[in-house]
């Protein structure tokens, strides 16, 4: 039970107009094909056709909320427009009194306080024995540094605040390498007028959106993780999963001083937490943690050590587990 697996690939297309077209009756179809006991969804978008699913099979559905859309409600109607927005408040709502939710944060039930059905939150730790075999010794490169960032490029992650640091950094070490893996919000436009961007695109690696296990495998020789968000949205009161990625991993950490954060990385001694605005801070961390490597190598050990006790998928699939439980015995 709940261990089979069966991946479907679907078309992608950036406009949501063109997914609503032409993506979701697909996804429609194969479900209805597939006639699953229950449905999970993950993205806001397929509200509407999980709801309709719910009504032509009959089945319970699982709404699991990632984000905090209220707190981006600006940034969402720049992106999306206003029209969409309007959509997800209404099924937003519909998903609270039909659907059972999933937060993978608890700070979301300030928001999310009127349920209907059981729901639970499950954070979304990362798993062990995914990462095991992209896990090394902690080895950094001394000649020519490296460093690992993997996620949305956008000003909101502080890419603005990396490439200044790592300006700095060049006038201490000029050869390194910020290996880059996600998708880019920002034109090439945009990057020439970052301060700083002349001086180190040389040293910087923009792979793109690829997956997650080729993306791991450079990180053999890495001095640290790059989790660097500003004060937007929700991001204050929602741990970057990359974050705890990098700790299992064995890679020291470097992200926001956000107090959620420093809970982790100060309690366990396993990175730095700094001002997402000042390139300074991070350029004397990544300076600091080549120049002390038996430090960052202590770093490295005690983050692996969280989640090997504490922060790992194992403690977080029976929640889940047993959520699907009663949802299917009622």
């Amino acid at each position: 039970m709940f261990c089979t697996t069966q991946y479907i690939s679907l078309p992608y297309f950036r406009r949501v107009v063109a997914r609503f077209l032409l993506v979701h009756p697909i996804i429609l179809w194969r479900t209805l094909r597939l006639r699953p006991t229950l449905l999970h969804i993950y993205d806001p978008e397929l509200l509407p056709v999980a709801r309709l699913l719910q009504l032509l099979l009959r089945i319970p559905v699982v709404y699991e909320v990632h984000e905090n859309f209220y707190k981006k409600l600006e940034q969402k109607i720049v992106t999306q427009g206003r029209l969409a927005t309007h959509f997800f408040h209404r099924f937003d709502a519909m998903a609270q009194r039909r659907f059972h939710l999933v937060f993978t944060e608890h700070a979301y039930l300030s928001t999310y306080n009127r349920l209907t059905n059981p729901s639970a939150v499950v954070y979304n730790y990362p798993s062990l024995s995914f990462l095991e075999p992209f896990r090394f010794p902690y080895s950094p490169n001394q000649q020519a540094p490296e460093f690992f960032y993997i996620g949305w490029i956008s000003l909101e992650r502080a890419f603005d605040t990396l490439v200044a640091a790592l300006a700095r950094f060049k006038h201490h070490y000029p050869v390194f390498r910020m290996h880059l893996f996600g998708q880019r919000t920002l034109t090439d436009d945009d990057l020439e007028k970052l301060p700083g961007f002349a001086d180190v695109r040389e040293h910087l690696i923009f792979y793109g959106y690829i997956d997650q296990q080729q993306a791991f495998l450079t990180i053999r020789h890495t001095t640290a993780g790059i989790a660097l968000l500003k004060p937007v949205g929700d991001y204050p009161d929602s741990y970057p999963t990359k974050m705890f990625e990098y700790m299992a991993l064995g890679l020291p950490v470097i992200t926001s001083d956000f107090p959620l954060y420093r809970d982790i990385v100060e309690r366990y001694a396993c990175g730095f937490c700094l001002s997402p605005d000042k390139p300074e801070q991070l350029a004397d961390a990544l300076i600091y943690l080549v120049e002390h490597p038996h430090e960052a190598q202590i770093m490295s050990k005690k983050g692996r050590k969280a989640i090997e006790d504490r922060f790992n998928w194992e403690t977080e699939r029976l929640k889940l587990l047993t959520l699907y439980s009663q949802i299917l015995e009622t």
